[in-house]
């Protein structure tokens, strides 16, 4: 402890409140609660919420034949809104919880002391009130649904309440991310059918392996961080095989989505989207400097564009699917 003590003033950054909108838009006594939510990093309850729709999508354009009508193979509206809120209230709470399980290695590591726990700037106490008052509002969100998947999205919580555990007893604390960050690929097909097939359960297994990469690249910004308090991740594992082991992550996701898109006997079109997201998690990894960590946050982020290349590839599937006996 002595060691990290000594060296507090080596973290990159300190992860305070920045001058996003959000800041300026609450009054300052909320902004601790606003950081304890992430409110201002979007990304998360982003990469949150692309399983919820790729399996909302992959439901709807299951199965659709030419001639089909259009809003039978369009996702639901009201389930694309549903997850969107559900995903944000969710991920807050995450945020939160995983706050307070850190509180004391937030505040040995220089970039995540001024959070608002180890600062003071809230209590314990007014810390699980605002993880209490998320979590409501994402059962509010989850009650909407069928009772199927109600009770699916209640088991989703085991995995939610291990993963801030497992940095601290295995090398693959982004697997168990994965188990919890790729839950909505059950989540849609759930809403939308009322039970399970072999599609979302591939579905899920390769969001698992894309989840693992890009935390893995978010992981390369605070490895040295990570070394000093003990924290362990596959970017301190897979070290300078960082590139080689992306490819294999990657690779399979996208397999694992292929297979799981013609189980589900998508149209054709919607490959696309899945050649797209190749393509970008290809050049990923070709620019990919692990030592540069604003580069890596950077790749990170740009994981949402993967989110929207496959959503929109479903989307244009079921389209085509409609417009495909006009041609």
């Amino acid at each position: 402890m002595e060691e990290i003590q000594s060296r507090q003033g080596q973290g990159r950054v300190a992860d305070a409140p920045s001058g996003h909108w959000v800041y300026r838009m609450l009054p300052r006594g909320l902004w601790p609660y606003a950081q304890l939510a992430r409110w201002d990093r979007p990304i998360g309850w982003q990469l949150l919420l692309w399983p919820c729709w790729w399996s909302t999508a992959l439901a709807a354009s299951a199965f659709a034949r030419p001639g089909a009508a259009l809003l039978d193979v369009l996702p639901s509206l009201w389930h694309l809104a549903l997850f969107l809120v559900g995903a944000i209230a969710m991920r807050g709470a995450g945020c939160t919880y995983n706050d307070l399980v850190d509180e004391k290695i937030d505040d040995a590591v220089e970039r995540t002391r001024s959070r608002p726990l180890p600062s003071g700037q809230v209590t314990r106490g007014q810390a699980v009130a605002f993880l209490m008052a998320q979590a409501l509002a994402g059962l509010l969100v989850l009650v909407q649904f069928n009772g199927f998947a109600i009770a699916l999205g209640l088991a989703s919580l085991a995995t939610v309440a291990i993963y801030p555990f497992a940095k601290r007893f295995t090398d693959w604390p982004q697997l168990f991310l994965g188990f919890a960050f790729s839950w909505g690929a059950l989540m849609g097909w759930a809403a939308h059918f009322e039970s399970l097939t072999l599609a979302p359960l591939l579905l899920y297994c390769g969001s698992i392996l894309w989840v693992i990469g890009y935390d893995t690249l978010y992981a390369h910004q605070d490895k040295e961080d990570d070394a000093l308090v003990g924290v362990r991740s596959t970017a301190r594992l897979f070290g300078d095989k960082t590139k080689q082991w992306l490819i294999a992550l990657y690779g399979g996701a996208l397999l694992f989505f292929a297979v799981a898109f013609a189980l589900a006997e998508v149209p054709m079109p919607a490959l696309a989207g899945l050649v797209a997201a190749g393509a970008h998690m290809a050049r990923q990894v070709r620019v990919l400097d692990i030592d540069d960590p604003d580069q890596c946050l950077a790749l990170f982020k740009s994981n949402n564009v993967v989110g929207w290349l496959i959503f929109l590839g479903l989307i244009g599937g079921g389209v085509w699917a409609v417009i495909s006996p006009h041609f």
